[in-house]
């Protein structure tokens, strides 16, 4: 719906993203929504590089540390150089910088993560010894669990980068969250999605965040406009359970928040790094408890024993 741009209010936004392809599509995606919703408005991108970025070749926990894709975008906003900053919310951590918020959080994408093979075989198909390339000790997990006799490898890199990384024959599949292919328009190259009972979404997959100082009234209430409440419940039950559980990046966890007949239901699971051991839980309950559904899902987790497992490699 168009709505009259508020008289008064500023006609220019600045939007920080970080540089890769799909951050700039995603952001690309918000400023095109907030500029339909008000015609008066300008959105303007301003690219912005994040520690993540930088290094391409470590794995994630080994680089290790909160706000990995966000710390940057969160300083630019804090110093008034940008307006809004758009993350994935799966790389937002639990813990928000503080003066900054989650403004609005858009009607979310696939949560599916999604596995692409070079020879079109389905992950049920790949031979014994097949090469599979993924950054997510979630997903590395899951499968391991699935088919341990799969040979389970680190993958960096933006979508292309790992794209290219398939083609060069170094992976025989390659797992990738589904949301980033559909919003770069690679859909065709999806071999499959990945059942998401076997293969439960990391916490936030699938959904946008757009960021904003915490008393930025003005561009609060802007944001309202493109803020889906159903999307925005599932994603806060799946953060608090990942808060009270005071898990990262890690160890496995996962989650999957989900609005059924104005019912808010909350999967989850926490497993050993080696994929041999997964505790699975849910909780259902009304659409306006989304923190205490997601700090119960985290207690039960606890009580099946996933303490131990949240204490991986601990020293």
């Amino acid at each position: 719906m168009i709505t009259r741009y508020p008289v008064g209010m500023k006609s220019r936004l600045i939007l920080g993203t970080r540089g890769s392809l799909l951050a700039r599509t995603q952001s690309q995606w918000v400023a095109d929504r907030l500029q339909e919703v008000y015609p008066g408005l300008t959105v303007e991108l301003k690219i912005i590089r994040t520690a993540g970025d930088v290094d391409q070749v470590k794995s994630l926990p080994e680089i290790g540390g909160k706000g990995l894709f966000t710390q940057e975008l969160d300083e630019g906003l804090l110093a008034g150089e940008i307006d809004i900053a758009v993350h994935s919310m799966k790389d937002l951590p639990t813990e928000v910088t503080a003066g900054i918020a989650v403004l609005a959080v858009p009607a979310r994408e696939t949560t599916a993560d999604a596995l692409i093979s070079r020879e079109g075989q389905k992950f049920r198909e790949l031979p014994k010894g097949s090469r599979i390339g993924t950054g997510s000790l979630r997903r590395l997990a899951q499968l391991r669990y699935q088919r341990p006799e799969l040979e389970f490898h680190d993958i960096r890199g933006n979508v292309d980068t790992r794209l290219r990384k398939l083609d060069s024959s170094q992976y025989e599949a390659i797992i990738l969250a589904g949301a980033g292919l559909r919003r770069l328009g690679l859909e065709e190259r999806v071999t499959e999605y990945l059942d998401q009972y076997d293969i439960l979404p990391a916490v936030g997959q699938g959904a946008l965040a757009v960021a904003g100082r915490c008393h930025d009234v003005e561009v609060q209430s802007l944001l309202t406009k493109i803020n889906d409440p159903a999307t925005c419940q599932a994603v806060c039950a799946e953060r608090a359970m990942l808060a009270a559980l005071g898990g990262g990046c890690h160890v496995p966890i996962a989650a999957h928040g989900v609005v059924v007949e104005g019912r808010l239901r909350l999967r989850g699971l926490v497993a050993a790094p080696d994929g041999l051991r997964i505790i699975r839980a849910e909780e259902c309950g009304a659409l306006d408890a989304a923190v205490e559904i997601g700090e119960a899902l985290a207690r039960e987790l606890l009580n099946q024993g996933a303490r131990e497992l949240l204490n991986f490699g601990s020293p």
